[in-house]
Parts: C-alpha cells; sequence; structure tokens
C-alpha cells in the first residue's frame, strides 16, 4: 500500500523514479523496491525524505509516514465479543451510531453513557456487528473495567493491549505512555478501523487511547457523561434511557417465549419490576424460562415481595435499586452451590477466570465447580469470554461482594482467597517446569493446589495458559500484594522470572516492582534481591542500561548480606550480560569468570550453562576464538543434557559465530540454520531475526550476495517490528557488505550509513566501527581514496579502544 501511495506521488508530480532519487538521495534501486512492494519497511528517514520531496505537509503527511512505519499484521483485528441474543429495540440509537460512520474531522468519537445495565456494551456491540464491513482493517474491543472494585486499566495497559492486537510484541512495546500512545497513532494512520472502548470511568482514562486518523472510528461507553471528552475531542454523545415499554416486553418475549402473550399483564408488570432494564430483564427471562410451569404472576408476586424486603436499597427514582432486587431474586433460585460460587466470584481480583480458579475459590473439585459456575453462568450472572473462561459484569460483581460479605465470615472469605492464590501459584509453577524444565530444581517450592491443576505437561499447552493468564498474574500481584498476602506476591514474581522477561518486560516491571514493596514489607533481603534483579533484566530489555546495572548491582550485594552465593553468581552474570550489551567485553568477561568460578563451585549446571555462553560470547568479540569454541561446546553438551531447547539455540547461533571468525563458512551455516529451526519452533521471533541476519553474512562470504541480501532484510523487518535497535543497526551493516559484494556501492553507502545511525543511538562502538569501516569500503569501490581512509581511520580509532581482532586488519589497510 505504501509502495502504491509513494509512485502516486510522482506521478503527481510528473518525475520519473531517477529524478525522484536525485532529488531525495536515495538509490534508484531502493525507489524501484519501495514502489515494487519489497516487504521491508523502509528507514523512518528515507520516509521523511521522501514526504519532503513530495511536498507533504500536516494530515496527508502523517498519513504518509504511518503507512510506511506501520508493520505486517497477519489478518485484520477481530476482537468483537459475540452478538447479544435476541437484541431488540433501540432503533433511533442505532441510526445515532450508523450516522457516524460518514463523520468528518480528524477522528469521530461516539460516546454511550447511561446507567449501569442499560445495555450500552449490547448496544455497541450490536451496531458493531452490523457494521463491520465498514472497517476492512479490524475491529478492536477493551473493557477498561472503569467500575470494577479494582483498579480500571490504566492508559498504558490498555494501549499495551491494543498495540498488541495490532502486531506489536510485547517486548517491542514501549515502556513510556507517551510513546506507546505515538505508535499507536502511528500504526493506526491511514487504516479503516472500529475501537470500542467499554466500561470507559472517565476521559482522562480514554484521551490516550485515541488514534490520530480520521479513519479511525471509536465508540466509547461509560456510566460518566465523558463531558471533556464531548468538549475537548469533539465527541458526539448519546444517552441511553430505559427501554420503552413495548421493546421490553418484545424483550421480554423473546427470552420467556410464548408465556408473555398468555399473560400480558403480568408480563408487562415483571418489565416495571426489572426497572425496564436489559440486564435485569434477561436475568428475569432466564429465571422464568428455566421454571416453565409457573405462571409468571406467581413469579411476579415472590418479586413483588423482594422488594418489599430490600425496600432499604429502592430509594424510588434509582433504577439500580430494581437490578439489585432482581439479582437477589435470581440467585435465591440458584442451588446453593451455585449461589455460594456466585458471592465468591466477587472476591476474584482478575478480569477473568476459569473452573479450575472457581473449584479453589468455593473449595470443591474442579467438576463440582465447573457445575457450579455453568449453572451461575446459565443464569446470566457471569459471561462467557472465550471457551472455559468466564467474566462477571461490574454490577454483578459489586453485588456478589456485598453478598460476600453478608453472608460468609472473614475467616471463611480469606480462606477462600488463600485457596485462589495457591492455586495460581501451583499451576503457575507447574506451567514454568514444564515450559522451562532445566530451571524446575532451582525454582521456590509453592504451597500445594487445593485442585488438581489439569494438563500443563504438555510445552505448548503450559506456553498458551502461561500466556492466557498474564492479566490475572499482574491482578493477583497487585492485590496480594496490598490485601495482606506479600508471601504470596514474592512467591508468584519468582515463580514466573523467565516467563516474564522473556519478551513480556512491561508485566516483568509491574510483577517484579510489586514483588519488591511486598519483600521489603516483609524484610526478606534475598527476596528483595531477587526482584531488584528481574527489574534489571526488564530494564536491559528496554534499553536502559544504566538503571539495569544499578538495579542488578544493588541485587548483587543483598544477595551477599543474605549469604546467598548462587543469587550473587546470577547477579554478576548479569552485570557481565550488560557489559557484553555495552561492547564492554573486558569487563564483560571479568563479571562472568567470576560467576562461572561461584557457579562451578556451587554446582550449579543451569548457571554454569548461560554463563559459559555469554563468556564465549565475550571472549569470541576480543579475538578468542578457540576459548570461546570450548566454552559454548561445555554448554551445548548441557543444553542437550538438560533437553533445554532456548539455550541450545543460542548456543549454535554463537557456535557460527566462532566458525565464521576462524573461516569455517559451511560450518557456520550448519550451525545457524539449526539455531533458525529451533528458534522458529520457540516462537522466538527475536531470536529467527537474529540467525536469519547470521545466515546473511554467511552468504555474503560464500559468494551470494542476492541470498545474503534476502536473509538481512528478512531480519530486518523483523528486528523493525520487534523494535529491536540494536538488531537493525547489525542488519543494515549486512545488507550494506552484500551490496558493495554484488557492485553497488551507492546502496552499501546508504546502508552503512543508516547502521551507522542506528548504531550512534544506542551507542554501541563495535558496529559503529563496522559502518564506518563499511563507509570506506564504499567509497574505495567509487574511487574515492580520501573519503575511503577517513571512514577507515574512525573505524581502526574505534576497534583499536575496543581492543577487537578487527583493528589489525584495518591497519594493514591503511599501511600502518
Amino acid at each position: 500500500m505504501f509502495g502504491r501511495l509513494v509512485a502516486q506521488h510522482r506521478r503527481r508530480l510528473v518525475l520519473t523514479q531517477e529524478e525522484l532519487a536525485s532529488r531525495t538521495g536515495l538509490s534508484v534501486r531502493t525507489l524501484r523496491m519501495l514502489e515494487s512492494g519489497s516487504g521491508r519497511i523502509p528507514r523512518p528517514s528515507s520516509v521523511r525524505l521522501l514526504a519532503d520531496a513530495f511536498g507533504l505537509a500536516g494530515a496527508e503527511r502523517e498519513k504518509f509516514v504511518g503507512l510506511a512505519l506501520q508493520p505486517a499484521v497477519e489478518g485484520a483485528p477481530a476482537e468483537l465479543p459475540a452478538d447479544v441474543p435476541a437484541f431488540v429495540g433501540r432503533a433511533g440509537e442505532l441510526d445515532q451510531l450508523d450516522q457516524t460512520l460518514s463523520g468528518a474531522g480528524p477522528i469521530v468519537v461516539s460516546a454511550v453513557a447511561g446507567t449501569a445495565g442499560i445495555g450500552k456494551t449490547a448496544l455497541v456491540v450490536h451496531w458493531a456487528h452490523r457494521a463491520g464491513h465498514h472497517f476492512p482493517d479490524g475491529q478492536m474491543f477493551i473493557d477498561l473495567r472503569g467500575y470494577d472494585p479494582g483498579e480500571p486499566v490504566s492508559p498504558g495497559d490498555a494501549l499495551a493491549r491494543l498495540l498488541g492486537s495490532l502486531g506489536v510484541p510485547r517486548e517491542a512495546v514501549p515502556r513510556d505512555v507517551e510513546e506507546r500512545a505515538a505508535r499507536f497513532r502511528t500504526l493506526t494512520t491511514g487504516r479503516r478501523m472500529l475501537l470500542v472502548l467499554d466500561n470507559a470511568a472517565s476521559a482522562e482514562q480514554v484521551r490516550p487511547l485515541l488514534p490520530g486518523s480520521g479513519s479511525c472510528l471509536v465508540v466509547v461507553t461509560s456510566r460518566d457523561a465523558l463531558a471533556g471528552l464531548v468538549a475537548v475531542n469533539g465527541a458526539r454523545r448519546l444517552d441511553l434511557d430505559l427501554l420503552p415499554r413495548p421493546d421490553a416486553l418484545r424483550l421480554l418475549r423473546g427470552l420467556a417465549g410464548e408465556r408473555v402473550d398468555a399473560e400480558p399483564e403480568m408480563a408487562a408488570t415483571l418489565a416495571e419490576l426489572c426497572g425496564r432494564l436489559p440486564l435485569a430483564i434477561r436475568i428475569a427471562a432466564q429465571l422464568a424460562a428455566s421454571r416453565p410451569r409457573l405462571p409468571l404472576a406467581d413469579l411476579v408476586e415472590e418479586l413483588g415481595d423482594e422488594r418489599r424486603r430490600l425496600a432499604v436499597l429502592d430509594t424510588g427514582d434509582d433504577p439500580r435499586a430494581a437490578v439489585s432486587t432482581v439479582f437477589s431474586w435470581s440467585i435465591r433460585h440458584l442451588a446453593p452451590p451455585a449461589r455460594h460460587l456466585f458471592a465468591l466470584l466477587g472476591l476474584h481480583p482478575g478480569p477473568e477466570f476459569g473452573p479450575a480458579a472457581a473449584a479453589a475459590l468455593a473449595g470443591t473439585d474442579v467438576p463440582a465447580g465447573r457445575r457450579a459456575l455453568a449453572a451461575v453462568a446459565r443464569a446470566h450472572l457471569v459471561q462467557e469470554n472465550g471457551p472455559g473462561r468466564y467474566r462477571m459484569h461490574d454490577l454483578l460483581r459489586a453485588y456478589a461482594v456485598e453478598r460476600a460479605v453478608a453472608e460468609l465470615p472473614a475467616p471463611d472469605r480469606r480462606a477462600a482467597l488463600d485457596r485462589l492464590f495457591d492455586y495460581y501459584l501451583a499451576a503457575a509453577a507447574a506451567a514454568m517446569d514444564t515450559v522451562y524444565p532445566a530451571e524446575a530444581k532451582g525454582r521456590l517450592s509453592v504451597p500445594p493446589s487445593p485442585v488438581p491443576l489439569g494438563d500443563l505437561a504438555e510445552r505448548e499447552v503450559a506456553a498458551r495458559w502461561l500466556d492466557t493468564e498474564l492479566p490475572v498474574f499482574a491482578a493477583v500481584a497487585a492485590y496480594t500484594a496490598t490485601h495482606g498476602w506479600p508471601g504470596h506476591t514474592v512467591r508468584l514474581s519468582q515463580t514466573l522470572g523467565r516467563y516474564l522477561v522473556g519478551g513480556r518486560h512491561v508485566d516483568a516491571g509491574v510483577v517484579h516492582s510489586l514483588a519488591l514493596e511486598a519483600a521489603r514489607r516483609l524484610g526478606d533481603p534475598a527476596a528483595e534481591a531477587e526482584n531488584l534483579r528481574g527489574l534489571g533484566i526488564a530494564s536491559v530489555r528496554q534499553g536502559r542500561y544504566a538503571a539495569a546495572m544499578d538495579q542488578i548491582e544493588q541485587a548483587r550485594l543483598l544477595y551477599q548480606r543474605a549469604g546467598d552465593a548462587a543469587g550473587a553468581a546470577r547477579a554478576l552474570a548479569n552485570l557481565g550480560a550488560v557489559e557484553h550489551r555495552r561492547s564492554r567485553f573486558a569487563s564483560a568477561a571479568g563479571h562472568l569468570r567470576r560467576a562461572l568460578a561461584e557457579y562451578e563451585r556451587l554446582d550449579d549446571g543451569p548457571g554454569i550453562m548461560r554463563c559459559l555462553i555469554n563468556l564465549g560470547s565475550a571472549e569470541l568479540r576480543v579475538g578468542r576464538a578457540h576459548e570461546a569454541r570450548a566454552h559454548l561446546e561445555r554448554a551445548l553438551d548441557a543444553a542437550l543434557a538438560a533437553d533445554d531447547p532456548d539455550q541450545e539455540a543460542a548456543t549454535r547461533n554463537n557456535l557460527g559465530d566462532v566458525a565464521m571468525q576462524l573461516g569455517q563458512v559451511e560450518a557456520a551455516r550448519e550451525q545457524y540454520e539449526r539455531a533458525l529451526a529451533r528458534f522458529r519452533e520457540l516462537g522466538d521471533h527475536n531470536g529467527v531475526a537474529w540467525s536469519l541476519d547470521c545466515l546473511g553474512s554467511v552468504h555474503t562470504r560464500l559468494g551470494d550476495p542476492s541470498a545474503a541480501e534476502a536473509y538481512h532484510r528478512q531480519a530486518l523487518d523483523l528486528f523493525q517490528q520487534v523494535k529491536d535497535r540494536d538488531g537493525e543497526q547489525w542488519s543494515w551493516n549486512g545488507l550494506g557488505e552484500a551490496a558493495l559484494a554484488d557492485g553497488r556501492p551507492d546502496d552499501a553507502l546508504a546502508h552503512h550509513a543508516a547502521a551507522l545511525a542506528a548504531a550512534k543511538d544506542t551507542g554501541d562502538p563495535k558496529q559503529q566501527a563496522r559502518a564506518y569501516a563499511g563507509l570506506g569500503a564504499a567509497h574505495d569501490a567509487l574511487g574515492h581514496p580520501g573519503e575511503a581512509r577517513q571512514h577507515r581511520e574512525r573505524a581502526l580509532t574505534l576497534y583499536a579502544h575496543l581492543g577487537v581482532p578487527e583493528a589489525g586488519a584495518l591497519r594493514a589497510q591503511l599501511g600502518q
């Protein structure tokens, strides 16, 4: 799509590709690839040059840039909940929503407001299904939980979820809320999309989530009038009132059947007793349908009695009082196990739950929990949120909490939550043992689960369970940290540590921060150290190296004071890894050797393996290839013995680097290809990108620059999608070397210039040196000896400072 837009603007200005290349400084080959749709994302600097050449400004420029930088998404998001059965009425409101489809302006926002249970979500979801064909680029839906008893979804968390829906991996989500919002606006620019923001608490919660493009439509539901959204963002407010009496009867008839026609007066009374609120009518109709032999008159009499008993709740003008009445009436007709479970479900702190969690709360076995949950769902007191997953309407949750407090003594409520948190801990530990078996022995012990854990013995099942429960883990960590279960918070963070830092750095930061405060309240320095280390690793993933060094060094000192030699060794190894990222190879090797000595003294197999991999890489960077190979071969043997595919893939990639440095190109290719296969099996996109980039360098050395370029471009696309700036600079340098080998020095100059810019951003001196060396070689090929020498001298200065073997080759070229 972007390529077609470039061609359209070029033709508008009556320019040839050669003339546009002259205006922008881009190569003709680059322009041809862009217009033909090569699949790669162009550099931001190239996009800006094109926009300048085309004279684009304002919204038109924003659309142009947005289309250029948006990653490929496998299928448009289709996140709408199922349409509401037996939807009736609201014709005028549906027409008003239809009018937004022809709205003009930077963005169209519709705010649907009304009291709880009045049918805001049902209306919007029904309309969205009806209008879905207007949004071919996708429909996104997010429940902001604005009126849940817990905290509403923060704008930052909501943006992280929305970016994930648009194909941005967790590890590539920016840390800063403003950066997330900017990224979201960029990715939605030019796309015809619908965004439903359900259950918003305020305009402030919504505003950061708004796209910046008129091609998108946003529909917000809230109990609040959202006056700020109307005044500042031009939202069109649609206020929902009670269902008109004819529509209330139609809804009752559609759900309860012909009995409504047989007893029209009683049906009308029943609708009025439900306050003409759709939620209450649905619950009452289900109860009527479940008792087909009971006349509606008897149900009305029962409800009337209940209203008198709960008269204290009825202010006379608050339709929510009718909802409480209907809730009470409906719950009274549940079997005792389901009634008991309903009250307990209000205590669950997470956004959703499954049968095992329900059973743990209720203190039953899973089949009994599943039966009780099904009964609660049949009564429309919980909603199915996917196979085996349920959520509770916030109004029902609040009512369930009231029931729990009124009916259950405080010790019973605490015991139920004890069982729930023990279940999540035990299940998380079991899933982690399956996904990361090599670390099982070193993991903290956790309380036994009060219910069977189900099938978590298969890697794919366990990994999928962890991903599904991730929002619940964050909610459980927040609740346990602040409501008297700090030990559970600490255990949960340490149980999930490896999973959280594996591309989930935002969640890792939240959970480890909560656990850090919990550990301090407990006076547990070992747990404090472990969570500081976890925060440090999350900081590394976000490119915050100084913060990472500080956090991990604090952790190391705490481990030492606590007498935890294994923890101190882990911190040393992490410090070495951070120094390696900064191209401080001598310092990295020093930390890693000290860590390795400690691991060997402790006979810690997994620690030895990880340390050997990082130490081998550090040794290789300073030219000690044979020492590096020895370390890596030990690590590979350990990874294979432990059946640890993650470490096997990382080790093979590094062994490929060793073979390349020793000139054994075919051996390098074999290792990279085996690593690539492993990374693909694991679904590790970042690992896949690194292996692809390495294979590109192999093919350059083998004299096949076309294949090399294809590998490097695939790698670059992946690096850009996950926002790995470190990887980008490697791929740009690889593309430059491939272009020069293909006899295209102009393209080589452009690629190495891009690599240099990226390396300066990250502060990586070795890739800066590689870029300067590549620029020197390209200028040499173009017959510019002065420029060539100047660039090579800059490269030599950097390489010599790093003490790496590339310095020797450059000295020879420069005759020094």
